[in-house]
């Protein structure tokens, strides 16, 4: 099983303007909307997510936490906000996890296709020696051992130069091997690119919303600096 050890990984995303911020229905706090779900009516009245924010028709929005979009499910809060019937799934948060887990691995494979990613314990050391690593990944059914020796390197080799060492591992080894086209996928890298900068706002929403609310500043797996 996997154990809890999530460290705050600060990511750099001051450069780009924020979105008028958005109330969540359940809450009702106003917030950036990268830190909110947004939700629209399908055709037939059903409530389906947006991720992408793209969907046409009002939307209500949820906060980043799977717990709301139960509650949003539990207290008929779509219906409420957009004056209307509106179907909401029993499974509807379930729903939600897999298909930000769905992007995530669709990422992964463009990543891969793009040349950004190199796999296999041997190939991620030699890629941190050459650099620079925007990201290590591993499965996180993978063994304590390899993690923490490929994560002390990466540690130490961006802290000499001042930068974080994000590790990401929300993905089981079953599920990078199936984005990776490639079997038994333990440990990944990805090189600095505008996929990887995607793939790792993707893997923070997604462990936001698995996270409680004590654990949202606590994203990434940052090396860790255990052994």
């Amino acid at each position: 099983m996997m154990t809890e050890r999530q460290h705050r990984f600060a990511t750099e995303r001051g450069s780009k303007a924020s979105a008028p911020e958005r109330l969540c229905a359940v809450t009702r706090q106003s917030l950036d909307p990268k830190d909110l779900i947004r939700f629209v009516l399908s055709p037939d009245g059903t409530v389906v997510p947006d991720l992408d924010r793209r969907l046409p028709g009002r939307g209500v929005w949820i906060g980043c936490d799977r717990r709301l979009v139960e509650k949003a499910v539990k207290t008929n809060t779509f219906a409420k906000s957009l004056k209307t019937k509106a179907e909401a799934p029993a499974d509807l948060a379930e729903c939600v996890g897999a298909l930000m887990v769905k992007h995530l691995l669709g990422t992964l494979s463009f990543a891969n296709k793009a040349g950004l990613l190199v796999s296999g314990f041997e190939k991620v050391s030699a890629a941190l020696d050459k650099g620079p690593v925007a990201v290590v990944l591993h499965g996180t059914d993978a063994a304590a051992d390899g993690r923490s020796k490929i994560d002390r390197k990466f540690r130490a080799i961006q802290g000499s130069r001042g930068q974080a060492a994000p590790v990401v591992d929300v993905l089981t080894i079953a599920q990078m091997s199936l984005a990776i086209g490639r079997g038994s996928v333990v440990h990944a890298a990805l090189t600095p690119g505008g996929l990887s900068d995607r793939f790792l706002e993707e893997a923070e929403r997604l462990m936001r919303y698995r996270s409680s609310a004590t654990q949202t500043a606590n994203i990434f797996s940052e090396a860790s600096s255990e052994g």
